[in-house]
């Protein structure tokens, strides 16, 4: 459906989420992306943007940001959201349509009613609607770019090429774009050389930097193009914005750089994580004083220590055990729009010690899902209705 292998494991199930449990995660995610919008909280959060990768022409807000909760046992019994990490930045938009029509068709055959993962009272049309107006934003698709290093080697290649058939918006290495005067070009598939009016940017900015990669232009230019989002947002809106996040979901968070005194219970309590990275790349969940000690005092503001998070046993295996239960909150805002929409999501389950697909790739009932219901009724009644 997708169009690509998907270069991660899909787990066996979707995620069935019940009523209460998926509106305490809009309550709280709407709550914490209200908070990061604050004008005097971008303020603060802004000291998190390396003046070396500061981008020309910032809108006002990001076109995209996820929200990651754990689902955590609460003192009730029931499943509450804890605050993993957040980010001003895409996510697999595309590919979760792809998941989310292949687990309506087999629940269907199961006996299912009509499910949903769409927020905001959405269907698949109007998701695509809002979609197709965050990433194209009215321009002739030809003249809009998904832009990533080596896109056809990315393990997220599979929602490159989904975004493709979907909107038409073609995967681009920023290396074939060629820049005249303030205009980027590129070549279509049939050689014809077109203006690039708008970014999908999927770049993450700072590869260029350890990869030492030299590109055809200067993407901090003052460009004739949109970007979607702007890059400067993936610095801003990140893991260095929790310490300024006041919410029951957030756990507490210290910038390495503002720590003044170890916890005595450090590898218990806490975990060591990098401001910017992908799938747990650099996360350190029993860090001892001597890998504090070893971050110079340069690079301590882009790590930060956080409260570690108990995951709830929130899924019973088909094979035995429990399976831990990640949930990423999707929001989208197309240009001139005030605000974010919460429209879909993507799980992620684990049964290691760490949540990334990538780590547990030796493990079955586990990897990329999707969080889905039931309209109108939740899956505990339906289930006694059957």
């Amino acid at each position: 459906r997708a169009g690509a292998q998907a270069g991660f494991r899909l787990a066996e199930t979707p995620t069935f989420l019940d009523a209460r449990f998926r509106e305490r995660c809009e309550r709280a995610a709407n709550e914490i992306v209200a908070q990061l919008s604050e004008p005097e909280r971008i303020a603060r959060m802004r000291t998190a943007l390396p003046q070396r990768w500061t981008f020309a022409n910032e809108t006002p807000l990001p076109s995209f940001a996820v929200v990651d909760f754990a689902a955590v046992l609460a003192p009730d019994g029931t499943y509450e959201p804890k605050l993993v990490e957040l980010q001003g930045f895409p996510s697999l938009f595309a590919f979760e349509v792809a998941q989310s029509d292949a687990w309506y068709a087999a629940l269907d055959d199961a006996g299912f009613g009509e499910l949903t993962c769409w927020f905001g009272g959405r269907d698949r049309t109007a998701y695509l609607d809002l979609l197709r107006r965050t990433i194209v934003a009215g321009n002739d698709p030809q003249e809009v770019v998904l832009l990533d290093i080596e896109p056809h080697q990315q393990k997220t290649y599979c929602d490159f090429r989904a975004t493709q058939a979907l909107f038409g918006v073609d995967p681009v290495d920023p290396r074939e774009l060629v820049k005249r005067g303030r205009t980027l070009y590129r070549r279509d598939a049939h050689g014809r050389e077109r203006r690039v009016a708008r970014i999908y940017y999927r770049l993450i900015t700072d590869e260029l930097e350890w990869r030492a990669m030299t590109l055809p232009f200067d993407p901090r230019d003052d460009l004739d193009l949109e970007w979607a989002p702007h890059p400067n947002w993936f610095f801003i809106w990140s893991k260095s914005s929790l310490p300024h996040l006041d919410h029951p979901a957030v756990p507490h968070t210290t910038l390495l750089s503002d720590l003044r005194d170890v916890p005595d219970d450090l590898a218990e309590r806490y975990v060591l994580k990098p401001l910017f990275s992908f799938a747990g790349v650099g996360v350190n969940i029993a860090p001892t004083r001597a890998d504090l000690d070893a971050i110079p005092a340069h690079a301590r503001d882009a790590w930060c220590l956080q409260e570690k998070i108990a995951y709830g046993p929130a899924i019973a295996a088909a094979d035995g055990g429990t399976v831990k239960v990640e949930i990423r909150m999707m929001f989208l805002r197309p240009d001139g729009t005030p605000t974010l929409q919460l429209a879909t999501n993507l799980c992620r389950l684990s049964r290691g010690a760490m949540l990334g697909v990538d780590y547990n790739n030796d493990k079955t009932w586990v990897g990329s899902s999707i969080g889905v219901w039931e309209r109108g009724r939740s899956f505990e009644r339906a289930a006694l209705d059957r």
